[in-house]
């Protein structure tokens, strides 16, 4: 899953946000140095990846990918399914969406400090351009997308991936709709329902 997924599924608190989004951003680092709730949000982050990858509805969402991009499926569905996330949003959260997402850049904004410096810079830019609402639209996911195509460095087919999920769209947006859920029963929203800070 993307950001915004990530933090959805994070608790309401800077330590758990950070964590939650840590786990892009953990390779070769030692993560022993941060707090059991950051450790905690890492850990959240990695059973959300993991229940994803296996999924048969997320499986079946890559098989539609062509040839030629289908190893790039996983990150372009973990984008589109931001998107649909905020689609349907009033079917998960009764906070409407640019709150959350104020609240949300607000925590990690408090984390800056802690966080390893590539993870700073995404984060910075993140909050500045308000990364997330880009998502509403098929165009500005497919303008992320072509922007992590820019970051990829052997030679690609990855650019204009966007005309394929535009192609598949009605087919993909019922398969995160069946998915989702279960992912959201999987980590437990109860862990979510903390009001610390």
């Amino acid at each position: 899953m993307n950001y915004l997924a990530h933090l959805y599924l994070a608790q309401p608190t800077a330590d758990s946000h950070f964590g939650n989004l840590l786990g892009d951003f953990c390779r070769g680092l030692d993560t022993s140095v941060y707090s059991q709730p950051v450790l905690a949000g890492l850990n959240n982050h990695r059973r959300v990846d993991r229940f994803t990858d296996a999924h048969p509805e997320v499986l079946a969402a890559k098989s539609v990918f062509s040839r030629r991009r289908r190893r790039f499926a996983g990150i372009a569905l973990d984008v589109l399914f931001d998107h649909f996330l905020i689609r349907h949003w009033a079917q998960y959260n009764d906070q409407a969406f640019d709150d959350f997402c104020q609240q949300a850049y607000a925590r990690l904004e408090r984390r800056l400090p802690m966080m390893p410096p590539r993870m700073q810079r995404v984060v910075s830019m993140m909050i500045q351009h308000h990364w997330m609402a880009h998502y509403r639209t098929l165009e500005g996911v497919g303008q992320a997308l072509d922007r992590i195509a820019d970051r990829i460095r052997f030679q690609h087919q990855f650019y204009g991936s966007v005309e394929e999920l535009a192609c598949h769209y009605d087919q993909l947006e019922s398969r995160f709709l069946r998915f989702f859920p279960e992912l959201v029963d999987h980590i437990d929203p109860n862990t979510r329902a903390s009001k610390s800070v």
